[in-house]
C-alpha cells in the first residue's frame, strides 16, 4: 500500500497540470479533473485507498489489466476507454504520473477534435 506522502503526491501531480480544472459535480468525495472541459481523471477520496480512474488507449488498458490487479476497468465509466486504479503499490507513484499524462494527453487530443 502506498503511504500517505506518496498519495498526496498523486493528488498534488494531477492539479499541478496546466488548464486542469477540479469539480465535484457528483459527490464530495469524487473528485473530476478536467482540460478544456474534457475529463481526463476521477478521484475517489472518501476510501482508505486512492482509485484513480483514468482515460486509456484500449490497447495499454488490455495490458495493463493482464499484469497488474490493481488496474480494473473504468467503474461506472466506458470500460473500453477508461481504467479504475485501486493505489495499492504495484504501481510506482512515478508509473501512475506516466498514466495520469496519457490520459491528460488522449483529454487534450479529444478536445482539439470537437473545436
Amino acid at each position: 500500500m502506498l503511504k500517505l506522502e506518496e498519495n498526496q503526491r498523486i493528488i498534488k501531480y494531477l492539479s499541478s497540470l496546466k488548464k486542469t480544472e477540479i469539480s465535484y459535480p457528483h459527490t464530495k468525495t469524487l473528485a473530476v479533473y478536467s482540460v478544456d472541459n474534457i475529463a481526463f481523471a476521477y478521484l475517489e477520496t472518501s476510501k482508505d485507498i486512492l482509485r484513480i480512474s483514468l482515460r486509456s488507449d484500449r490497447e495499454l488498458s488490455k495490458l495493463l489489466r493482464e499484469k497488474y490487479e490493481e488496474v480494473l476497468p473504468g467503474q461506472k465509466l466506458n470500460p473500453s476507454i477508461w481504467n479504475t486504479i485501486i493505489v495499492s503499490g504495484q504501481l510506482s507513484v512515478d508509473d501512475i504520473q506516466a498514466l495520469i499524462d496519457h490520459s491528460y494527453d488522449l483529454a487534450i487530443k479529444s478536445s482539439q477534435l470537437t473545436n
